[in-house]
């Protein structure tokens, strides 16, 4: 970003007036008259911008609900957990997710394996409370409306990194929390 001073701005603004003023008398020596009196532009001075810090909370030590998968297509998993989940309990679920895709266990909670290997290279994850909304993403009628309502998500892979893994808690339609950050580790970095 760069900056001026008050004085460096008033001397521009007086200069530009000067100049276009006397525009129709320019000639060479009205120009090195205007430069003799100091009328250039002075060099601006940046500063570096301090880069936002964002804050994670901690992860949950609340267990994650039961789930059940509802629905499946070759890169969408939708997931519904009891009406009453809390969002720690959600959030809870998302790291047993992000667990799954670490260790490579996605089979031993029940989720299919072998389709999440196949992915190409985006599996998504959306968890509903309840069954009533979890067909909205695929449904031709939307059952609760034209709005989002699905809890949380989770996503394993991104098109430049198939490892990459991103959590977070949609509180409601305008609003989400991340849960930690995407870009600072990989799911199955190193392995």
């Amino acid at each position: 970003m760069m900056s001026y001073s008050i004085t460096s701005l008033m001397k521009i603004a007086f200069c530009r007036i000067a100049i276009l003023r006397y525009a129709f008398l320019a000639s060479a020596a009205l120009t090195v008259g205007f430069i003799a009196l100091g009328c250039t532009n002075p060099k601006p001075t940046t500063q570096n911008p301090t880069p936002a810090t964002t804050h994670y909370a901690s992860r949950p030590t609340t267990p994650p609900p039961p789930f059940k998968l509802f629905h499946q297509s070759p890169d969408t998993l939708t997931l519904t957990t009891t009406e009453s989940a809390s969002n720690t309990q959600i959030a809870a679920l998302i790291y047993q997710l992000r667990d799954a895709a670490n260790t490579h266990t996605f089979g031993s909670i029940h989720l299919p394996q072998a389709l999440i290997d196949a992915r190409a290279p985006i599996v998504w994850f959306h968890i509903y409370r309840g069954t009533k909304c979890a067909s909205e993403k695929y449904a031709a009628k939307l059952p609760c409306g034209p709005s989002y309502h699905a809890a949380g998500e989770f996503t394993l892979g991104s098109f430049h990194n198939p490892n990459r893994t991103d959590g977070e808690l949609n509180l409601d339609e305008n609003h989400t929390t991340a849960l930690w950050n995407p870009d600072a580790s990989s799911a199955t970095e190193g392995k």
